[in-house]
């Protein structure tokens, strides 16, 4: 199972508010709102979210089978 805890941890941990990734970054509400239910996102999006915070994908991502 995929989980993107760590991705809310990372923006807590660098005071980065979803608000500020929608309005400042043009972050899609649609796709944070399929981080927030857990819903799969595409390695694109990933790719620029590490990018965009400056972190690896473990920072946003967690596997656990």
């Amino acid at each position: 199972m995929i989980s993107y805890e760590p991705f809310f941890n990372t923006l807590k941990a660098k005071n980065i508010t979803t608000y500020y990734l929608i309005n400042q970054y043009g972050f899609s509400k649609g796709t944070l709102d399929r981080l927030k239910q857990g819903r799969n996102i595409n390695i694109s999006t990933l790719d620029y979210l590490c990018e965009l915070l400056e972190c690896e994908p473990t920072d946003i991502i967690q596997y656990t089978p």
